[in-house]
């Protein structure tokens, strides 16, 4: 945590004088900036900040931003980074006309993952993990979530939760941890689900508990997976150990994933694919976050999630990234907004809001991350002095971040590449 003084700062964005919660419906196109600006850090956090005309000599480290643009940085409030190996082989599997639940069947997807996590070391998989770790650092994000679910056994899955505890221990970015091992039924309880369940309930959670392993608790409630009743017994009784709910829903099908999402007062339903009206519903009035992933629907040539109905409707809307090695090996949050413009007919503001302060929101860190704000984290990423907000999503090949401020301290610096 350092002191610093960002100066000539052409545009800074997202500022916010009070913030709490979540933005929703037409809240989401609010994007209030200041130009010529300066932005001071102490400590880590964000003391002030205001007009180049107002600000009086002081001394201390100064970072010039040359007319850039400053933003908060992202808060991608779903991945799975921690994997043992890539699955190119099943990219090449779709090419040849094999659909997700097909790969899937035939022991690929989340089977093929759990049985490379098997062998893998903690040290191997700790290494790989923060290679990608320091990648979306990179690219701008200051706060992620990442989830276990690859080992779907006891031993595996505390792996897993270790490897991810020593990202956090290490790491220069917050990291919020969910355990899931109800990801995906081990196939030898394909006959026997009922047992797996058990394991998870009597054996997984409270030993994930006893080691403070992990601040939330997924299920993948869809088809061919977890069923809404199965989904809210495993939620129930992750609720006895602190642990709240989110949940994988409404990938694959219309399931009732996001109702068991609500009905356990789960912090996020992320994914939603595939809505109806009555799942759109029973989000209104709730505090569960739904949570788009189209980095996935992109991946996989699936439909896109009904972001401009949800938000018409008046609802908050998420983005995350979903990296992980099956359905979104890509943790660049830039493309996911530009996705979610492109693909959801989101507006610029609605998906840069969605990015930051609700992604914020999806891991409880609204307090801390997502604006610009005095008292929150001075994470925020530079970019040269855009023609307009537009500019990031629709330049969706081009790498705009040069420089990233992680609790003060200047950890990227790279060229200008327009």
């Amino acid at each position: 945590m350092k002191d610093l003084l960002i100066t000539n700062i052409g545009r800074l964005h997202q500022v916010r004088d009070h913030q709490s919660g979540f933005l929703s419906g037409t809240q989401m196109m609010e994007w209030p900036c200041i130009d010529h600006a300066w932005l001071r850090i102490r400590s880590g956090k964000i003391e002030s900040f205001g007009l180049m005309a107002e600000l009086l000599p002081e001394t201390g480290p100064v970072l010039d931003a040359e007319g850039g643009w400053v933003f908060p940085g992202w808060c991608d409030s779903h991945t799975h980074i921690v994997f043992a190996a890539s699955r190119e082989q099943e990219f090449v599997d779709r090419i040849n006309g094999l659909t997700y639940e097909q790969i899937a069947a035939n022991g690929g997807g989340i089977l093929n993952s759990a049985a490379k996590m098997a062998t893998a070391s903690e040290d191997e998989l700790f290494e790989s993990a923060q290679q990608r770790l320091q990648e979306i650092i990179q690219r701008g994000t200051v706060a992620v979530e990442i989830k276990s679910g690859y080992g779907l056994s006891l031993e595996s899955e505390l792996k897993m939760l270790k490897v991810i505890k020593r990202l956090k221990e290490s790491s220069p970015i917050d990291i919020k941890t969910t355990f899931l091992g109800a990801h995906a039924i081990p196939l030898q309880y394909k006959q026997n689900r009922e047992e797996y369940i058990r394991v998870i309930i009597e054996e997984m959670l409270p030993e994930v508990a006893s080691q403070n392993l992990a601040d939330y608790c997924d299920v993948f409630c869809d088809r061919g997976f977890f069923t809404p009743e199965e989904t809210i017994l495993i939620l129930n009784a992750a609720s006895n150990y602190g642990m709240k709910a989110k949940i994988h829903a409404n990938e694959l099908g219309v399931t009732g994933g996001v109702q068991a999402g609500v009905a356990c007062n789960a912090l996020s339903v992320d994914h939603l694919e595939s809505m109806d009206q009555a799942a759109i519903d029973a989000l209104k009035g709730t505090n569960t976050m739904p949570t788009l992933l189209p980095g996935t629907a992109f991946f996989l040539g699936m439909e896109f999630a009904p972001a401009r109905q949800m938000i018409d409707e008046g609802l908050p809307v998420a983005l995350a990234s979903d990296y992980n090695p099956g359905s979104t090996p890509s943790g660049n949050m830039s493309f996911v907004v530009s996705l979610a413009c492109i693909k959801m007919k989101m507006l610029p503001e609605e998906a840069m809001n969605a990015a930051t302060i609700n992604g914020a929101y999806a891991m409880e860190l609204e307090s801390q991350y997502g604006s610009i704000q005095k008292g929150k984290w001075g994470s925020v990423f530079i970019t040269p002095a855009l023609t307009s907000l537009a500019y990031i999503p629709y330049a969706f090949g081009s790498d705009l971040i040069h420089s990233v401020i992680v609790k003060g301290e200047l950890t990227v610096k790279k060229q200008y590449n327009i």
